[in-house]
């Protein structure tokens, strides 16, 4: 049930993620990322490891895009 819950989370997370990496939209990140960070810990608790997995593969994501526009951009 977790892992279904970190996938959920992961997806509305992507859902944020993605059009902000759309220049001058890069701070939808930083609400991004304690989203992110809940579906790796719901995860992380469950017995199968994909949900983690997709959390990091989005954070990772959003990490690059936020290294690349200095933070805010």
């Amino acid at each position: 049930m977790l892992n279904i819950l970190a996938y959920i989370v992961g997806l509305v997370s992507l859902v944020i993620v993605l059009p902000a990496q759309i220049p001058l939209l890069g701070w939808a990140n930083w609400l991004a990322l304690p989203l992110i960070v809940t579906g790796i810990i719901l995860g992380a608790l469950s017995s199968k490891d994909g949900g983690r997995n997709f959390c990091l593969v989005v954070l990772l994501i959003a990490a690059v895009r936020l290294m690349l526009g200095g933070g805010v951009f």
